[in-house]
């Protein structure tokens, strides 16, 4: 949302990097800048510029928080220093700028020892370590990538604490919330579940911990928001201060959401020179931003992770952070929040209680945290294990332990019990205790959750509408923004309006489901408040725009199931549903939902069916004479095998309604087909599973278009750089297409709009389709906005959103006319992937989507825009060496020319055996290098820890099974090392392509109103 039109006079589609932050001061020549506001990146971005001089070279002020107090809280050295001084204890440590350092240091303190990386984001290269060769390796990779490691006392075990604080210029000091972790000290934040407020902490505790948090960021000097984080010993009131992030954080949003006190609103103003007495609370419109927030409910915060999609990772969860997202809940109980919470992640649990899975280790999982632990511990109890014991091995505080037994024990209550001798009074406290309609059905064996539903309605057991008003209804509120529960007796609000349109929301970031969905959600509900709806937004991801109670009339913060939408919808009484902007999530609701009487705006539920059921769909394109790759509906195992050998491998299996690819995998063999059939069979056992013959070589295009009435208004063709075989959103896309002829884009066109009419689609959608020559063949078709409609919005200038959320509407659209072949300029969109935090895990990417994130950049032409694109991901232009590793002489002859660029512009090459030999034998000069399992000298491990290169392509058989892939230990020891690395041929053709024909110096700065007029 923040690079959309009217949200800024000027955006720049830029890497977020000195150099070009540099340029774009030269060009617009600002006042003053703000650093605090875009994370740990735009921090350690703004003290780079501030150490070089730029802000004094070029006269500008640095909102809020001086760069000198940001230095205090960055280097780890500086801050303990500096709160020694004011009598404030932190942890024993001492600050190391070697490996011999920080060796030296854990032996002084003693281990086990906490070490911790300066300047770093999501605690990447921390971690406990236990013992010297340990942490040798640690600090090896983490001295690759930051400047300084703080070697300090281990306090695992400890209760973790935050405070949310406020300054302003004139010292005026509030804090704003307090955030409890449910799991101890040496679990990151970003990987704890969190609670709001505390629920463990006695008043003088509280007290003691909010007088400390006031202290410490006077001292330091911040304005505007930040953050302090405290080790608070479970055994009596000692506590240390861990750390202070002078900046909004994931825990800024977080507490926004958990108060309704705007934070970052709030900083923005204090940075420009406001005081809080200055500010109005726009809650309440009648206080100042000076008054505390005090809730009058409980807030649960679950980290959403995404861990199963990765070959060979580590569940084990620490003080590095894994989490792609998270989801909070609401509830006037830590109970109702903490069940919402779990079912909110998506993940296939139902709650604390009633779920398939099962531990083997149970005691091993209670002690050693990974990302299912909380259900460990459930286990535990239903075991009748004591709550001492789980204390002692997990370190969760007894008073959220005994919360959890209180659930199981209603669990046991209700499996006693019939549908028919289910108590009325027992249905209602499950329900204050957040049980769910689902749960509770499964509890009683029953197959549908309708019944219960049916039961507790005829009951009168309905959810109450409640305020989030800030100040515990000490004054009156007039906003807007709501939850449900069962722990109240009244609703806060109206639902007279009749005119309402509720937008169902994306959920929790996860991979597959990001800000582009949130992007998408914001502009229908813009669309529909501007065409005089009211606009209605369900969503609970804490981290979004569509979750600020402005950006709409009415904001329901809940879950995104069935359950919740059919009592908001009964309640509210809307014109209908829009489940098309969310992604996945809301698109796979519009079935049921509308079998049931629910009104769906745009396309129809049943062409949303017929386009998501791989078996329909295939069938369609068949009647339509469509062309797609030979495929086959799974019935068994022996049918799946028969079609295999009589297409020819690789297959593919693709089950239906699924997000980011999941459980979509290509067998090349018989027993690799046996094995991902039944990963897909078991993921969705209420859905069909396709399996389809692989295409191999054949370049993937995207269609993104909008349609009404089965008619296209709106279009673009989009082209993958990488060949098919990788997961549309792990693929490099560029727009306006660079490679395809014209009778393969004519050919799209004409399946799309003969798709479009068979299932009169009204609103967005999103074909994929492979291309072998002119020959096209499509793969699937999604009837919803997809991940790329933002970026052909942004590079096109055309909002495909708002044409699409108009549409769904019942307004009648003119098409803008814009074509995107006639565009003067070009768009590239890199996946941004988090290797470095998932240990283990192999650095590949397949038809499965492993990207957490996203960039988008613009240029004059192709490789102008594809070099910004991966630099913003975090690549950079070699200056040292480049490690060449390519399985089979084909790949080596096709990135033969690059080799001869680099090698003539300065750059050693290095290269495993066989690629040195072909690369001498072509007349390249090669410096051979060993594989890392050959043990030899010199080896790729020595590369990486000597930081001879600065750039790694490592092109592998992309469907090798990971126990036979020699290449695996260089591609992850690539990424332990912070070596930026390649591993997909294309793009490194034009990486090597783009370095060597283009200059840093040369690529172009432009706003993006200079390209989209």
């Amino acid at each position: 949302m923040q690079t959309s039109k009217g949200f800024a006079d000027k955006v720049y589609f830029l890497p977020i990097t000195p150099f070009f932050v540099e340029r774009v001061i030269e060009k617009e020549k600002p006042d003053a800048i703000a650093l605090s506001f875009g994370g740990q990146t735009a921090l350690n971005c703004g003290l780079k510029l501030g150490k070089k001089g730029v802000f004094r070279k070029h006269g500008i002020a640095v909102l809020g928080t001086p760069v000198k107090s940001i230095e205090l809280t960055e280097d780890r050295a500086l801050f303990n220093r500096a709160l020694r001084k004011i009598g404030v204890d932190v942890p024993k440590s001492i600050a190391a700028a070697s490996a011999r350092e920080a060796v030296e240091a854990a032996r002084k303190i003693g281990y086990p020892v906490m070490v911790r990386a300066g300047f770093a984001l999501g605690g990447s290269g921390s971690g406990i370590v236990k013992a010297e060769p340990e942490l040798l390796e640690l600090a090896g990779k983490a001295f690759k990538s930051v400047p300084q490691l703080l070697v300090e006392e281990c306090l695992y075990g400890w209760k973790e604490v935050e405070y949310e604080v406020v300054r302003d210029a004139f010292d005026n000091c509030i804090t704003v919330c307090n955030m409890e972790n449910f799991d101890p000290l040496g679990i990151h934040t970003g990987e704890s579940i969190v609670v709001a407020p505390s629920q463990t902490l006695d008043n003088h505790e509280y007290h003691k911990l909010r007088e400390l948090s006031i202290k410490v960021i006077r001292h330091l000097g911040i304005v505007g928001e930040c953050n302090i984080q405290f080790a608070l010993s479970p055994h009596n009131d000692e506590c240390r201060v861990i750390e202070v992030n002078a900046r909004l954080s994931r825990s800024s949003a977080l507490a926004s959401k958990a108060t309704g006190y705007p934070l970052a609103f709030v900083a923005a103003k204090l940075g420009l020179g406001y005081s809080l007495l200055d500010i109005q609370n726009s809650i309440t419109r009648v206080t100042k931003a000076c008054f505390e927030p005090a809730l009058d409910y409980v807030v649960v915060k679950m980290p959403r992770w995404d861990m199963q999609k990765f070959r060979n990772v580590s569940t084990r969860i620490g003080s590095e952070m894994k989490s792609v997202g998270e989801v909070m809940a609401i509830g006037k109980t830590f109970e109702e929040a903490m069940q919402k919470a779990i079912r909110m992640l998506q993940i296939g649990m139902y709650g604390l209680v009633g779920n398939k899975v099962i531990f083997e280790k149970l005691a091993h999982e209670v002690r050693h945290p990974t990302d299912q632990r909380v259900f460990a511990i459930v286990q535990a109890i239903e075991r009748r294990v004591s709550l001492d014991k789980i204390y002692n091995a997990s370190k969760v505080d007894r008073w959220f332990l005994q919360r959890i037994k209180n659930v199981v024990g209603t669990k046991k209550e209700i499996a006693s019990h019939s549908i028919e001798t289910l108590p009325a009074d027992l249905l209602l406290h499950a329900k204050m205790q957040g049980f769910s309609d689902k749960q509770i059905s499964m509890l009683l064996g029953l197959d549908s959750e309708l019944k219960v539903r049916e039961k507790r309605k005829s009951a009168g057991i309905r959810p109450f509408v409640k305020q989030i008003d800030t100040l515990a209804a000490e004054y009156p509120a007039k906003t807007n923004y709501l939850y449900l529960t069962y722990n109240a007796s009244e609703h806060d609000v109206d639902f007279a309006s009749g005119n309402a349109v509720i937008v169902l929301g994306s959920g929790a970031y996860r991979i597959g489901s990001s800000v582009e969905f949130d992007y998408c959600c914001v502009g229908a509900a813009k669309a529909a408040k501007r065409t005089g709806r009211e606009s209605i937004m369900l969503n609970y991801n804490p981290e979004t725009v569509s979750t600020d109670y402005d950006e709409c009339d009415k904001l329901y913060f809940d879950e995104l199931s069935f359950e919740t939408v059919a009592d908001i919808y009964e309640l509210e009484k809307p014109k209908g549903l829009i489940v098309s902007m969310g992604g996945q999530t809301p698109n796979s609701l519009a079935l049921k939902l509308w079998n049931l009487g629910y009104t769906v705006l745009g396309t129809s539920p049943e062409s949303i069916d017929r386009a998501e059921d791989r078996h329909k769909f295939s069938s369609l394109c068949d009647s339509l004479g469509i062309p797609q790759p030979e495929w086959s509906e799974l019935s068994t195992l022996q049918n799946a095998e028969k079609f295999a050998e009589k297409a020819g491998y690789p297959v593919l299996v693709r089950p239906s309604y699924v997000l980011s690819g999941q459980a979509m995998s290509v067998a090349f063999d018989s027993k690799g087909l046996a094995e991902y059939i039944g990963k897909a069979a078991h993921l969705s056992k209420e859905y069909p599973v396709v399996v389809s013959k692989f295409v191999l070589n054949a370049r993937e295009i995207e269609l993104d278009a909008v349609a009404q009435d089965g008619e296209i208004i709106e279009s673009a063709v989009v082209e993958h750089v990488e060949n098919a075989g990788v997961h549309s959103g792990d693929a490099t896309m560029v727009l306006p297409p660079q490679k395809i002829y014209l009778e393969t884009m004519r050919r799209i066109d004409s399946a799309g709009r003969q798709v479009a009419k068979a299932l009169r689609i009204s609103g967005p959608f999103n074909m994929q389709f492979l291309a072998k020559g002119n020959e096209i063949m499509v793969i699937e078709c999604n009837l919803r906005a997809s991940r790329s409609m933002p970026f052909v919005s942004k590079v096109m200038g055309v909002d495909f959103i708002e044409t699409a959320s108009r549409v769904i509407l019942g307004e009648k659209v003119k098409p803008s006319g814009k074509s995107f072949m006639g565009l003067g300029h070009v768009g590239v969109k890199a996946p941004q992937f988090s290797f470095s935090r998932l240990r283990g895990a192999d650095p590949v990417s397949g038809v499965e989507m492993a990207s957490t994130g996203e960039v988008g950049c613009i240029g004059p032409d192709f490789e102008d825009a594809f070099l910004k694109a991966l630099l913003s991901t975090g690549y950079a232009i070699p200056e040292k060496g480049v490690l060449l590793s390519l399985t089979g002489d084909a790949n080596r002859q096709k990135l033969l020319d690059e080799a001869r660029e680099i090698s003539g512009s300065g750059l050693d090459i290095y290269a495993t055996e066989h690629t040195a030999q072909f690369l001498s034998e072509k007349g390249v000069a090669a410096k051979k290098v060993f594989k890392i399992h050959e043990k030899k000298s010199p080896n790729v491990m020595e590369l990486f820890q000597g930081g001879k290169v600065d750039l790694a392509i490592i092109v592998a058989d992309q469907f090798m099974q990971m126990a036979t892939d020699p290449k695996y230990d260089v591609r992850r020891a690539a990424v332990d090392y912070n070596v930026p690395l390649i591993t997909n041929l294309q793009i490194a053709k034009v990486f090597l392509s783009a370095i060597s024909g283009k200059k840093l110096g040369g690529l172009e700065i432009k706003a993006w109103n200079e390209y989209v007029k």
